[in-house]
């Protein structure tokens, strides 16, 4: 009798274990999807609210990584960062904290495969998942209101063709938008919307900088002029060569209203050109080393202003 109560104790302690492990679901993954709203700029004391403008430009924007820690070195910091494509890519891993030798060698030490997934998509041939995870990765999976400094991605929406300006939410996918060249990566769907590359309406997104509370906007354009020269030969050449009429175009009139423009000497670098990356990494620097004294001259000037 007790041997057989013993066996029943058994079999329903045995079977509740089992119902409960069967009730246990696997923790969900939040995802915070990238939005827009209101950015909360630093308090200056008076000081002018100053935001730097990083453009686009596929692997030029490596120039970026120069600009910035020249800045840096000078003791010239932002209030507010606004990118887009590559432009927000660099201006991500700076504002969550990666400056100096450690964006340098990040840099240097990021090799192609962990950015570009290619895919067999009609919509595009590089799905864009390694570079949102990528960033995310580096930034240890915080969100774009946690970063270091404000900062602000800007894509485009494919379908209405309107500006969109992520501040909050999920910042590799955010990257990833506004990085999604068309006819190169596929476009990023978020909340039902599809979105590509900020730079198909602002190649360097100045009046994005005034628009979300700047004082000085301090621009970075990684473009070049249109090769009138070189031997346009093949698809990549043709795209490489479009881009850089577009980007011409649309920016000219942006980039006239910033307070300061870097323009870095990268020569004939093209869009996918990663082992160029320390020749575009040089030249930023030099470029921005060049226009110092006139930003400090500037700050200097405004600051009266504001007293």
């Amino acid at each position: 009798m007790l041997d057989r109560l013993f066996k029943t104790f058994v079999l329903v302690l045995v079977t509740q274990v089992l119902y409960s492990c069967a009730s246990i679901k696997e923790p969900e993954i939040v995802v915070h999807l990238p939005g827009s709203g209101p950015i909360e700029l630093p308090e200056t004391g008076g000081r002018p609210i100053i935001a730097y403008a990083l453009g686009s430009g596929a692997a030029r924007g490596f120039a970026h990584v120069g600009v910035l820690n020249a800045l840096d070195s000078a003791g010239i910091t932002p209030d507010l960062i606004v990118g887009t494509s590559s432009g927000s890519i660099i201006g991500v891993l700076y504002s969550s904290g990666i400056r100096g030798e450690a964006l340098t060698r990040l840099a240097m030490d990021t090799k192609r495969d962990e950015v570009i997934d290619y895919t067999t998509s009609k919509r595009g041939w590089i799905n864009g998942e390694s570079l949102q995870k990528f960033v995310n990765h580096k930034l240890e999976n915080r969100l774009l209101e946690e970063l270091e400094i404000p900062v602000a991605v800007v894509s485009t929406d494919l379908h209405s063709g309107t500006k969109m300006v992520f501040t909050r939410g999920d910042t590799g996918i955010a990257v990833r938008a506004a990085s999604s060249f068309p006819g190169l990566f596929k476009p990023v769907a978020i909340d039902g919307r599809e979105y590509v590359d900020g730079g198909v309406l602002s190649p360097v997104p100045v009046d994005t900088a005034f628009e979300l509370g700047a004082d000085i906007v301090i621009a970075v354009d990684v473009a070049r002029a249109p090769s009138t020269e070189r031997i346009i030969d093949g698809w990549i050449d043709v795209l490489n060569q479009s881009y850089l009429i577009m980007a011409r175009a649309m920016s000219s009139a942006e980039i006239a209203n910033a307070d300061v423009v870097i323009r870095p000497d990268i020569g004939d670098m093209s869009l996918m050109e990663f082992d160029q990356r320390k020749v575009a990494i040089d030249a930023g620097t030099v470029a921005a080393a060049e226009v110092i004294p006139r930003i400090k001259q500037l700050l200097k000037t405004r600051q009266g202003d504001k007293q």
